[in-house]
């Protein structure tokens, strides 16, 4: 790698430590005793596959009576959507294009046109999906993917009842480990490497709809988590079971999440050092890009000496491989003009939010955000 590994940077006279931690873990409150339940009001599915994978997600909106709301696009239709499960639930489902209400984001002005642009539209669904809360007023919402399992009702419901004190609950993650491919190379060549939670199960009050949103990044759920310079109030209570999938299988992945994964990583490496994400200037960034890199180095060293089978050993290095071109091109001027953009983006949310009619039925909300229920 280009980059030579500098783990300490000085911010505001104090020493920083700029290497990426194995687990954010610390920053969560975790409680086994539950004292308290509430209802949860909706389930928010943005959904890329087929119909017959949305089982889960019916089930628990059964077992909850709770409104699903699936919003399509990819192998996912509106149409189909209906014409399984229309006897199940209270099943909403729309298609999502290109053409939307939402308001345009700095954050993907700044990355348009370069290696860093994201192509998934799962953050215009979810935003979406904040909008819909909005103006429908429900106070608890469960984001769920289509890919998710495991969800028992009972530890929803607790973890609901959480939201009396915290702004956002996430369930933990007892399958598949959903980390970016860099994180996933970490683990499989013997090293500590957690998952944090995230929007794939992830409950948020109400509230919370006007005051974040999700940018067009990788680990835009991270983002969705914080409060300007801080930690939004964040608790993990419940389980979920990630489907598998191959993080190697095509290295264009591992090139496409890198700087979304270094710009979070880094924003949380300050915050467990109980650091605001202010103290993240041009020498913050140039450190932990070093460090970043010196860590993708390492992973490969490893790699080489490890048992992993030697074609997947390739694959591995290959999405190494095209991970490290990407942090090449990452420069520390632009980590902080995308953060700059990112705080102004929060203003520009807080408006749009501002402006939306409320106590809007669900077919009405789905009508002003310009989505046609099936």
């Amino acid at each position: 790698m280009a980059r030579k590994a500098n783990p300490v940077s000085t911010t505001l006279g104090r020493p920083v430590r700029l290497i990426q931690h194995a687990s954010h873990r610390r920053l969560l409150t975790t409680s086994s005793t539950i004292t308290t339940t509430a209802p949860v009001d909706a389930i928010i599915v943005p959904a890329a596959r087929d119909a017959a994978g949305l089982s889960a997600a019916v089930a628990l909106a059964e077992e909850l009576d709770a409104i699903l709301v699936v919003l399509c696009s990819r192998e996912a239709q509106a149409a189909q959507v209906k014409a399984v499960w229309r006897n199940r639930a209270r099943v909403w489902a729309a298609d999502v294009g290109p053409n939307n209400v939402l308001p345009r984001f700095r954050t993907t002005m700044v990355l348009r046109d370069t290696l860093f642009q994201r192509r998934p539209d799962t953050p215009v669904k979810r935003n979406l999906g904040l909008a819909l809360t909005h103006m429908t007023g429900w106070e608890r919402v469960l984001f769920l993917d289509d890919d998710i399992d495991g969800v028992e009702p009972d530890a929803l419901c607790q973890a609901a009842g959480l939201l009396d004190r915290h702004e956002v609950v996430g369930l933990r993650n007892a399958g598949f480990p959903d980390n970016s491919v860099v994180c996933h190379a970490n683990r499989e060549t013997g090293h500590e490497q957690d998952a944090f939670i995230g929007g794939g199960a992830m409950l948020f009050r109400g509230s919370r709809a006007a005051t974040a949103f999700f940018p067009a990044i990788y680990n835009e759920d991270w983002f969705f988590l914080l409060n300007g310079d801080r930690l939004a109030g964040c608790a993990a209570h419940g389980e979920f079971a990630q489907r598998e999938f191959d993080p190697y299988a095509d290295p264009r992945r591992a090139a496409q999440e890198e700087f979304g994964d270094c710009l979070a990583e880094g924003i949380f490496a300050l915050l467990d050092a109980g650091r605001p994400i202010a103290e993240a200037g041009p020498d913050y960034w140039r450190g932990f890009l070093d460090s970043r890199a010196a860590l993708i180095d390492r992973i490969l060293t490893d790699l080489t000496a490890s048992d992993v089978p030697r074609a997947r050993r390739a694959r591995i290095a290959d999405a190494l491989g095209a991970a490290g071109y990407s942090l090449r091109e990452i420069e520390p001027a632009l980590c902080v003009r995308y953060l700059a953009a990112w705080r102004y983006d929060r203003e520009i949310w807080r408006r749009f939010t501002t402006g939306l009619p409320h106590d809007l039925t669900t077919r009405a909300a789905l009508a002003y955000l310009g989505l046609r229920p099936a």
